[in-house]
């Protein structure tokens, strides 16, 4: 029991030392008193004796506290995600962003945005949908084009994500050619740097990513006997079919939601899911949730990173992860040719 429930008592401790240090460092640092502070007088409904004037909770609760949270969806969407691609197509390069889900997100949510709808509450329903009808058809042109009879090849599965990706990306810079003031802001998003501020945003997410990672959770006993191949999974009482379509369904809203309101940031569903993998084994009943919670510290420390290094100004989140991403990406293609870990 012990040994089953440490990487769950690891991951949550690395969680909630991000989410400490996502409150505390910024361009304005929040010292741990005043923040303790902040947090009893937010829970009695009174001011803080550390903050007579109120900045640092106007910080805390109006800006850092639901990027914080958006943060956290966002990462357990794309890494769960990531981690039900590699096993529904028990293939170590399937994530998001290489197989064109996150492209195909960005570019229905864009189409969505230049229709100049704000984030009220018809563009918090619009913008995640249209980033959902746009990734469920490129996951689906790239199965197609990828598919060799029952099977998908790596290579196949790569070229085909790089082909839908560059599709969806152009499409996405066509719209922003004659772009508006609020377009103009896409350029920054599509990089991964949300510009996005408030609770909004939170609220936005936070019903297509709970839906579609509780799904995956609950489909992890199918994945794990998918693992075993299609005929084997039916003998096993798997309706093969189905699970596929319900595990790649919850899989892109999750994915479409996260890229709707935080921007394409690449490499998250790849690296985390191998590094869970690597440390705590393929099993998908403990792989799923450890990706989750392992995602979404790995995306509060990018974005710590991103929003100080050269404070004031931000870099995106996705250049960050694209910087630690990619290396590793030619790692797990090298690793992919000589060792079969499924």
């Amino acid at each position: 029991m012990k040994h089953t429930a440490r990487p769950f008592i690891i991951s949550f401790i690395i969680l909630i030392a991000a989410v400490l240090v996502s409150f505390l460092v910024g361009s304005v640092f929040i010292p741990p008193a005043a923040l303790w502070d902040l947090i009893k007088s937010a829970l009695r409904g009174t001011t803080s004796a550390l903050d007579p004037n109120g900045s640092f909770a106007a910080i805390l609760f109006q800006l850092r506290a639901p990027r914080t949270l958006l943060l956290i969806l966002v990462g357990a969407s794309l890494a769960g995600s990531g981690s039900a691609y590699q096993g529904l197509f028990r293939n170590p390069l399937a994530d998001p962003f290489m197989i064109g889900v996150s492209s195909g997100a960005g570019a229905g949510a864009v189409i969505a945005m230049s229709i100049q709808w704000p984030y009220s509450t018809l563009g918090l329903i619009a913008v995640p949908l249209a980033a959902f009808a746009g990734a469920i058809l490129a996951v689906l042109v790239v199965t197609q084009l990828a598919r060799v009879g029952k099977t998908i090849p790596t290579t196949n599965l790569i070229l085909a994500g790089v082909s839908v990706s560059a599709f969806a990306s152009a499409l996405t810079s066509l719209l922003m050619i004659n772009s508006t003031g609020e377009l103009r802001r896409a350029i920054v998003w599509l990089m991964g740097g949300s510009t996005l501020t408030g609770w909004n945003p939170v609220l936005g997410v936070l019903p297509y990513a709970v839906i579609g990672l509780v799904v995956l959770l609950v489909m992890a006993h199918p994945l794990n006997v998918l693992q075993f191949g299609d005929e084997q999974a039916q003998q096993l009482g798997i309706h093969v079919q189905k699970t596929r379509l319900i595990i790649i369904t919850a899989a892109t809203l999750a994915t479409a939601a996260a890229v709707a309101f935080a921007g394409v940031i690449g490499f998250v569903g790849l690296v985390i899911p191998h590094v869970v993998r690597m440390l705590w084994g393929g099993d998908y009943r403990r792989l799923l949730p450890l990706s989750m919670i392992c995602g979404a510290s790995l995306l509060l420390v990018t974005d710590v990173v991103a929003r100080t290094i050269i404070s004031p100004q931000e870099i995106p989140v996705g250049i960050i992860t694209a910087l630690l991403g990619a290396p590793f990406f030619l790692w797990v293609l090298k690793r992919s040719k000589s060792q079969n870990y499924w």
